[in-house]
C-alpha cells in the first residue's frame, strides 16, 4: 500500500446494544485483498440492519468486517490485485460487506459504482444499500412490470423513498403506508399515488381498491413489506391474483399464522431474501442493472436520494437514536 495511506484509522466501535453503546475507536486500515479496493470514505449511510447489528440480531458474514455500516462513498486509495476497471483515484459509491462506519473500508471492485454526474459524496453514500436492494427484490425476484400496481411499507424509510422513485419512473402505479400525514405528504411529493396513514386507515382495503382502479384487479401485484408481524395475513389479502410479497425484514415479528387457502386460491408467491451474504459476482449483476436503467434516472434529476440529516462520524449514537426514533424521512449519513 502506498505510504500517503495512514496504518491506522478513526472506526465506531459497537460497545453494547445501545445507541449510546457506540464509540470511536482506533483500528488498522484494512489492505485490498484480491479483486478488491480500498476506500477512503467520505459519506456512509446508515440503515436498519446496522441497529440489529449493533443489537447482536444480525452478525457480519464470514470474512465481513465487523465494523457497522454497509454502504460508503469515497475515493480509491489501493487496488488489490486483479482488479482492472477501476484506478486510484476514481470516485465511487460501494456497497459494502461492513466496515462503513471508518475513515477507510475495503470491498469487492464488482460492487461499486462511479458516483452519479451531479451528486454530492453525502447523496452518493445514501444509494447502495437501498438501491440495490430495491432492484433485487422488486424488479429481480418479484419481475415487477410497467402498468403493474405496487405498494410499499414505509414509504417515508430509505428503502420506501428509494423504492417510491424508482418504480414510479419506470411506469409502475404505487401506494404507500406511513405513520403520518406528513410522512404520506412526502411520498406523494416522491411519486406514490396514494399514501395511506397507516394509524388512521385500513391498508388493506385501500390496496384492494387502488388495484381496481388502476388495473380492475381485487388488489395489488407486488407488495414490499420490512413490517411483517401481523402486516403478512394482512398482504395476503391485499394482493390480486398471481401477486407476489416479497419480505425484506420484519420490524413486527417473523413467526407468524397465515392462511395458506387465500395463498392457494389467489396463487400468490411469497417471497423475501437478504442481500449482504451474497456473493459479489450477484451484487456486481445488480450494480450493473442500476447502472444501466437508474443511474441515467439520477443524473437527469427524475430521482435523487432523500437526505434526512447528516452527523459527523464520531456522533454515530446520536445517528442511531435518531432511526430508532423513526421521526425522519429518508436516509441519516454519516461524513467522516
Amino acid at each position: 500500500m502506498s505510504k500517503l495511506i495512514p496504518t491506522t484509522m478513526t472506526a465506531i466501535e459497537t460497545k453494547g446494544p445501545d445507541a449510546s453503546d457506540l464509540m470511536a475507536t482506533e483500528r488498522p486500515v484494512p489492505t485490498p485483498g484480491k479483486g478488491c479496493v480500498l476506500i477512503k470514505i467520505a459519506a456512509a449511510g446508515i440503515n436498519r440492519p446496522d441497529i440489529l447489528q449493533r443489537k447482536g440480531l444480525y452478525p457480519p458474514p464470514s470474512g465481513a468486517s465487523d465494523i457497522l455500516g454497509l454502504e460508503a462513498a469515497g475515493t480509491i486509495e489501493a487496488i488489490g490485485e486483479g482488479v482492472t476497471n477501476l484506478n486510484i483515484g476514481d470516485k465511487v459509491t460501494a456497497l459494502l460487506n461492513g466496515g462503513g462506519y471508518a475513515e477507510y473500508a475495503s470491498v469487492p471492485a464488482l460492487q461499486c459504482l462511479p458516483i452519479p454526474k451531479g451528486l454530492s459524496m453525502v447523496e452518493a453514500a445514501a444509494l447502495p444499500e437501498t438501491f440495490f436492494t430495491v432492484w433485487s427484490n422488486l424488479f429481480d425476484r418479484a419481475s415487477l412490470k410497467p402498468g403493474e400496481t405496487l405498494l410499499i411499507h414505509g414509504g417515508s424509510s430509505g428503502i420506501g423513498t428509494a423504492a417510491i422513485q424508482i418504480a414510479s419512473r419506470l411506469g409502475v402505479h404505487v401506494i404507500t403506508t406511513a405513520g403520518s400525514d406528513e410522512k404520506c405528504n412526502a411520498c406523494v411529493e416522491l411519486g406514490a399515488e396514494r399514501a395511506i396513514n397507516y394509524k388512521e386507515e385500513d391498508f388493506a382495503e385501500a390496496a384492494r381498491e387502488f388495484g381496481k382502479t388502476k388495473n380492475g384487479t381485487s388488489g395489488v401485484d407486488v407488495i414490499l413489506d420490512m413490517v411483517g408481524g401481523d402486516y403478512v395475513q394482512k398482504n395476503i389479502k391485499s394482493l390480486a391474483p398471481d401477486g407476489r410479497l416479497v419480505n425484506i425484514a420484519f420490524l413486527n415479528g417473523s413467526k407468524v399464522e397465515i392462511d395458506l387457502m387465500t395463498v392457494m386460491l389467489k396463487r400468490l408467491s411469497l417471497t423475501g431474501s437478504t442481500l449482504r451474504a451474497r456473493s459479489p459476482e450477484f451484487k456486481g449483476d445488480i450494480a450493473q442493472n442500476l447502472e444501466k436503467t437508474v443511474w441515467p434516472l439520477l443524473e437527469s434529476g427524475s430521482i435523487a436520494p432523500v437526505i434526512h440529516t447528516t452527523f459527523p462520524l464520531k456522533m454515530a449514537a446520536k445517528a442511531h437514536a435518531l432511526m430508532e426514533s423513526s421521526l425522519h424521512i429518508g436516509k441519516i449519513v454519516l461524513e467522516t
